[in-house]
């Protein structure tokens, strides 16, 4: 069970619409392998920008926070899922919130492959090489939103048209939930300012 588990996102790799077919339809993707994927990723990803070698590393270890970093990963994987899962709603989707969590998460595979596999890469390469270092980056980020694309188009069954709109419409919701997110925390702060204010105003007072 337990191996099959484990083997099944490789497979969504190199067959990702029979992969994300039997993901919908046969509930051969699972969540918690999904999310342990996303949990891969940010570790793989705060070891790259703590390790790689210096040909390729231009951030400086001893200001790297590990926790800082989840906001590029985990908060925009949350807010794409959260965004597509809205959205898709109103487009008459067919993907449940639980199928774009895993099919999102299951489509990270190559992101955390290649930062793995250049962490290593990169402290035995030289400045000429660092090209081959940075191919690799783009053709596993492509990858992803190959996968993405598939997935996204499998679960709500959507044609390629519609899958294109809806994945750029999702961006635009991520947007939109960032600005308004930002907009509450920055009133909430400035309530929370004004009430202070008057309740030293008051103690001053008494």
């Amino acid at each position: 069970m337990y191996p099959q588990m484990v083997k099944y996102p490789f497979y969504i790799l190199f067959h990702p619409f029979d992969g994300f077919w039997d993901l919908k339809y046969d509930n051969k993707g699972k969540l918690r392998i999904s999310l342990a994927i996303l949990l891969l990723l940010t570790i793989t990803t705060i070891l790259q920008r703590q390790y790689s070698g210096f040909v390729v590393n231009f951030n400086n270890p001893t200001e790297l926070n590990s926790i800082n970093e989840l906001k590029y990963i985990v908060l925009p994987f949350i807010l794409w899922c959260v965004s597509n899962w809205s959205l898709t709603t109103l487009m008459d989707g067919e993907g449940k919130f639980k199928e774009i969590l895993t099919a999102t998460g299951y489509a990270l595979l190559p992101l955390m492959l290649v930062h793995l596999f250049n962490t290593i890469l990169s402290n035995m390469i030289t400045l000429q090489e660092a090209t081959f270092y940075y191919f690799l980056e783009s053709f596993a980020f492509l990858w992803f939103l190959w996968l993405l694309f598939i997935g996204t188009m499998t679960i709500h069954q959507y044609n390629v048209l519609k899958t294109i709109v809806t994945m750029a419409l999702t961006l635009v919701v991520m947007g939109v939930i960032m600005f308004l997110g930002l907009l509450f925390f920055s009133l909430m702060q400035q309530m929370l300012g004004f009430v202070l204010s008057i309740y030293n105003e008051l103690s001053l007072r008494m």
